[in-house]
């Protein structure tokens, strides 16, 4: 049946003997200093358990990925995002999610790996980008919410996400290691490992992974099919001749395989290629930097219905059939950072060439017989430059601009359920994309209160998920792919900050205007199955996020934040789907030095405002969905500056409960014909241990 193993609801007993090994290792020999290898050069200071992130500047968050975060540390770039409030994601099982930023997602954002683009293959968002990417071999998160920066791609309407791996120094000869382990329930078992040896010349840096997952059980005790497993390792090469120059050669391969309770089909390989160079120079001038790069990334996903389930003679799929499909990605940065007295300004050119194939077949394993049938390339050329003048000591105006020269050409001959020949077969689209913004930030001296407002435009280009996955497009158009129009985003931003001796809170606020909301609706095709509609409207959005925390004695911090999101079709008057109900989250920590302990309140709002009209689901919106609260536990203990041992208990009354934002629950596995929402894990214990050397 399953390659992927049912595991008990109790930690893995391999990963806890390992954990729990490595902690009673004697610690003077783990904390040893050696010249190059200090504590100073190296590595952060382990912090508490993170729950909730908090904003850095105006609009802007980052986080240290490596960190022990709850819930359960994350196996997927969307699942480490529900930290900053804001975000969620759309659950396919047990890994892989796909994320949203105020109700939108997509390639409303702009998702990047090392300032690569991942883009997946998979024309249902299978293997979105975040699906090939492991947090915790990434030095930093860092994410800008709304259209506020034009400098790392085209088309980041709700905001841009980058996971970074920062640049190695060393003064002396000396090697550098750091890692974690981690035991949980269902089967959870992971490793991982940063090692990086090195001298005043070069470094070579190795960043490897693993994580492992069983079927999770809800809290009714009733078993989810969310099993998955997968693996990284990339390799840098570094080249330092001096402390202002770097060039850095990277490779990275990985795979892995999901069970998906919400799909049809699996994710039986996220099979991926990374391969890029990069080239730093820092001076003394007015010019202050000069940065080029380039990547080269491959995504070779297949999706069955017999690799990690048994073909269901009574379903929609009865024999046994997989789809295999390919994203090559390349794409090249060049950007320069100019200083002169109160101006800063980087301005560069960026481009990207991304080309999709697929082959299927009925049959275990006849599709790798088959030739490749490329269906989609797509292009971007952009140009930008964004620049920051101090108008007066904490005043300071921040704008860029950026136009894009974007097409699309259709690749495929035929299409459809019929496999009907292809009307726009070998037609390119082209389309000109203007964005800019502009921001004033003011920060009130002496008082510790900042506000900032912020305006900005952005035109985005269809993707390929909305341009060839639809079966429809708008009402007279030949498809999605010659009807569908770009997505015009005009949005406001605003908000404030402050900071004191005791604590700090923020509030950010957001109203824009989508013109050419590109809206998919979902509807049943009766014996030919569901079919898909994409088309444009009129929307408006609106929301706000807020949070602080409070540090009412020595050891203790009491935090929060709280999130929402609303958006309307501005034509017909109804609810954009999938906007995320209003969430709070409240913490309570303790920390000492060497003993911490925290609890985190998560609640829900239930969510009446959906898109569902006549019986047919509109968007993701499964129907109205039900409020909850869920209780979690952590603590942890720092055996020594460099080993951490931290443990956590999420779902601690072991609630029954499923998040808004959902997929309806896939027939082969036991769910009814009609939609059901995936549930979340019950209870769930980990136990993770961090170390460096």
């Amino acid at each position: 049946m399953s390659s992927l193993r049912i595991a008990s609801a109790l930690p893995s007993r391999r990963a806890l003997a390992c954990a729990l090994s490595l902690a009673l290792f004697p610690c003077a020999a783990v904390a040893a200093d050696t010249p190059g290898n200090r504590a100073s050069d190296a590595l952060k200071t382990f912090d508490r358990v993170i729950v909730i992130a908090t904003p850095v500047q105006p609009l802007t968050f980052e986080t240290d990925p490596k960190l022990p975060r709850q819930p359960v540390p994350a196996s997927d770039g969307a699942d480490y995002l529900k930290t900053i409030p804001g975000f969620t994601a759309l659950r396919n099982g047990g890994t892989n999610g796909d994320p949203v930023l105020r109700g939108m997602f997509g390639s409303r954002l702009n998702l990047l790996s090392n300032d690569g683009s991942m883009p997946g293959a998979c024309p249902a968002r299978m293997d979105n980008p975040l699906s090939y990417v492991a947090p915790e071999t990434y030095d930093s998160l860092v994410v800008v919410k709304g259209p506020q920066t034009v400098l790392w791609g085209p088309g980041a309407s709700a905001g841009t996400v980058r996971f970074q791996r920062e640049t190695p120094q060393f003064d002396a000869p000396g090697l550098r290691m750091q890692g974690s382990l981690l035991g949980g329930s269902f089967g959870r078992n992971d490793q991982v490992l940063d090692a990086t040896a090195g001298t005043t010349l070069g470094y070579a840096r190795l960043s490897a992974n693993r994580s492992q997952a069983g079927d999770y059980s809800d809290g009714s005790g009733d078993r989810v099919p969310s099993a998955w497993k997968k693996w990284n390792t990339d390799l840098a090469l570094g080249w330092t001749p001096d402390a202002d120059t770097l060039l850095e050669l990277s490779a990275g391969i990985g795979d892995g395989q999901a069970r998906y309770a919400g799909r049809g089909m699996d994710g039986a390989q996220f099979k991926r290629e990374s391969l890029a160079l990069r080239f730093e120079k820092r001076f003394d001038g007015t010019l202050r930097k000069l940065q080029a790069s380039a990547y080269r990334n491959d995504a070779n996903h297949v999706m069955d219905n017999y690799s990690l389930r048994d073909p269901n003679p009574a379903g929609s799929m009865p024999m046994a059939m997989a789809s295999n499909v390919d994203r090559l990605t390349k794409g090249a940065r060049v950007a320069a950072t100019w200083e002169l007295g109160a101006f800063a300004l980087t301005a560069g050119l960026d481009a990207q060439d991304s080309r999709h194939r697929s082959r299927s077949g009925m049959g275990r394993g006849s599709y790798a017989t088959l030739p490749w049938s490329r269906d989609a390339r797509l292009r971007n050329l952009g140009m930008f430059a964004e620049g920051t003048w101090t108008a007066a000591q904490g005043q300071r105006v921040v704008a860029g601009a950026r136009v894009d020269r974007a097409e699309t050409a259709d690749l495929r001959q035929t299409a459809g359920m019929m496999a009907m020949p292809n009307p726009t077969f070998g037609q390119t689209r082209r389309e000109t994309l203007p964005g800019g913004f502009i921001r004033y930030e003011r920060d009130i001296a002496g008082s510790g209160v900042g506000w900032y407002a912020g305006l900005g435009h952005v035109a985005r280009m269809p993707d390929y998920w909305e341009s060839f996955s639809p079966n429809r497009g708008p009402m007279g158009a030949t498809n999605a792919f010659a009807g569908i129009q770009p997505e015009l985003t005009t949005q406001l931003d605003i908000g404030a900050q402050w900071r004191g001796a005791r604590g700090s809170a923020w509030v950010s606020g957001y109203a824009g205007r989508i013109d050419d909301f590109i809206l998919f609706r979902y509807m049943s095709g009766g014996m030919m199955g569901s079919t898909s509609m994409a088309s444009n409207v009129d929307a408006r959005i609106h929301g706000a996020e807020a949070g602080g925390e409070f540090r009412p004695g020595k050891d203790w911090t009491l935090g929060g934040s709280v999130a929402w999101a609303w958006g309307e079709n501005a034509a017909a008057g109804t609810p954009l789907p999938q906007m995320t109900p209003l969430e709070g989250r409240f913490t309570a920590a303790w920390d000492n030095g060497r003993w911490n302990a925290g609890v985190l309140l998560r609640a829900v709002a239930a969510q009446t405002r959906v898109a569902v009209s006549q019986g047919n689901v509109t968007g993701r919106d499964l129907g109205p969905s039900a409020g909850f609260a869920t209780l979690a536990l952590n603590a942890g203990y720092r055996v020594s500056e460099r080993v951490q041992l931290s443990a956590g208990i999420d779902n601690l009354f072991d609630r029954a409960y499923s998040e808004h934002l959902n997929l309806a629950g896939s027939a082969d596995f036991g769910y009814p014909a009609m939609p059901v929402r995936i549930n979340e894990p019950g209870r769930n214990l980990w136990l993770k241990l961090n170390f460096s050397l």
